[in-house]
């Protein structure tokens, strides 16, 4: 049974539905495929389902298997492969309703907008991302990456205080014995990825009231000079926060840093309900549609 509306001013808008026909959101995953990588996606592409009832939502791999048909699709998708599947299937459906006998106009727009699964710049992969879109001879949009945001700080908040590393509620003066006193946020993708990390850095540092520093995990050393930065400032008990949601993290790169560094480690973004929530929001701003604005959102 429908749940009855709330009556009020306080009554949450009813949920937009993505229009009829719309293009698919493809979610371009980086990394090596797997079955956790997967697991993620899914649970992203879930989030933003049940944000725009009616979606179409897709998972292409970067990495990922490129010979796709219609009738045999591989366990994980190149995004090349996803974007040329979604085509045909625009292309059938419009058959198939001019078979029947409606009158239907070609398609207009594009087939597909392209999500990349990264919370902060990445030339190197927006590199090999763009390439897979042109390679698809689709006609597609690519959006940017989902970060800088405070959805992206609140996550961090999250994933430190699940740890332990952080308190969950400062309003509450919730103390925890093992909260970091500074904190390394570490990314990868080079100056621009740490210049873009830096900006949600100074958002958590303000839920957190403790110094925050953006580093480079692909960088040697960075991670390690960054820490010994912070202790000379007075921070004693550090944290490394991965700025990263975990396709596109060499696990080893992470756990070797955080030795390296003497600091305790906060689990990655992953699945967090703001990840799902901005990837469709840069999905609705690519087509100008407008559900209702997401916690957190800055507004325009």
């Amino acid at each position: 049974m429908p749940r009855p509306r709330q009556p009020g001013r306080h009554r949450r808008p009813e949920p937009v539905a993505a229009p009829e026909g719309a293009p698919a959101l493809v979610l371009a995953v980086p990394g090596a495929p797997s079955t956790t990588t997967r697991g993620l996606a899914e649970e992203v592409v879930s989030i933003a389902r049940s944000e725009l009832p009616g979606l179409d939502a897709r998972i292409g791999y970067v990495d990922g298997e490129e010979d796709a048909t219609v009738t045999s699709f591989p366990e994980f998708p190149s995004l090349t492969s996803v974007l040329a599947h979604a085509a045909t299937e625009r292309t059938a459906r419009v058959e198939r309703a001019r078979a029947a006998g409606a009158e239907v106009a070609e398609p207009e727009g594009p087939v597909a907008v392209v999500v990349p699964l990264l919370a902060g710049p990445d030339s190197a992969l927006m590199r090999r991302i763009r390439q897979a879109v042109m390679e698809s001879r689709v006609a597609a949009e690519l959006t940017d990456v989902l970060g800088p945001h405070p959805l992206l700080a609140e996550a961090l908040h999250v994933r430190l205080s699940e740890a332990g590393l952080a308190r969950a509620d400062r309003a509450r003066l919730f103390t925890v014995a093992t909260a970091a006193d500074g904190i390394v946020l570490a990314t990868v993708g080079g100056d621009e990825a740490v210049q873009a990390a830096g900006i949600t850095g100074m958002l958590l540092a303000a839920r957190l009231a403790v110094p925050v520093m953006a580093a480079a995990l692909d960088e040697e050393g960075a991670i390690a000079a960054t820490a010994e930065q912070l202790r000379g400032s007075g921070s004693a008990q550090l944290a490394l926060a991965p700025y990263l949601i975990g396709p596109e993290l060499d696990s080893a790169l992470l756990d070797a840093a955080a030795k390296e560094a003497g600091c305790s480690v906060a689990e990655p973004l992953g699945s967090y309900p703001a990840i799902g929530k901005l990837a469709l929001a840069k999905y609705t701003t690519t087509l100008g549609i407008t559900p209702q604005q997401p916690s957190g959102a800055p507004v325009h």
